[in-house]
C-alpha cells in the first residue's frame, strides 16, 4: 500500500490509556459506555483499557490522559504490508510518540493533544490524507 492510499480521520474527543493489575475484573463502566471508541485488552502483565476521557470514573488510579486518535480509514486486507511503518516512520523521525491500536478492520494511531498539529502537518508531509 503507497502512502496515498493512507486516509486517516481525526475522531472527536480525548482518549486515555488505563492500566489496571493483570487479574483485576473486567471495568463495568467500559461496557456500558455509549462512545463509538474504546478497548480492552488483558496480558499476563495487565489489563488495559483505552476510552475517552469522559468515560473515566473517579476510581481509576493509573491513567494516561490527552491522546487524540486518528481512524486509518479501511478495510486494510491482512496482506498489506508496512501499513503501520508508513504511519508511524514520519512521526518518529519527528520525535513525536504514539499509541497504536488495531482491529480486525483497520488501524488507530494515537498521539498526544499537544502533539496534534505537528503530528498532522508531519503525516501530510508524507503523503498520507489527513481528515
Amino acid at each position: 500500500m503507497t502512502h496515498d492510499a493512507l486516509t486517516l480521520t481525526l475522531l472527536p474527543g480525548r482518549i486515555a490509556v488505563c492500566r489496571f493489575a493483570p487479574d483485576a475484573p473486567l471495568p463495568a463502566w467500559v461496557f456500558h459506555s455509549s462512545a463509538e471508541f474504546w478497548c480492552v485488552m488483558r496480558t499476563r502483565e495487565e489489563l488495559s483499557v483505552v476510552c475517552p476521557e469522559d468515560d473515566l470514573p473517579p476510581s481509576v488510579e493509573i491513567a494516561e490522559r490527552g491522546f487524540r486518535a486518528f481512524k486509518l480509514e479501511g478495510p486494510i486486507p491482512f496482506t498489506t504490508i508496512g501499513v503501520i511503518a508508513g504511519l508511524t516512520s514520519p512521526l518518529a523521525v519527528a520525535g513525536i510518540s504514539v499509541f497504536v491500536l488495531s482491529t480486525y478492520d483497520t488501524d488507530y494511531l494515537m498521539v498526544k493533544e499537544p502533539a496534534l498539529e505537528e503530528a498532522r502537518a508531519e503525516l501530510v508531509a508524507a503523503g498520507i490524507v489527513v481528515r
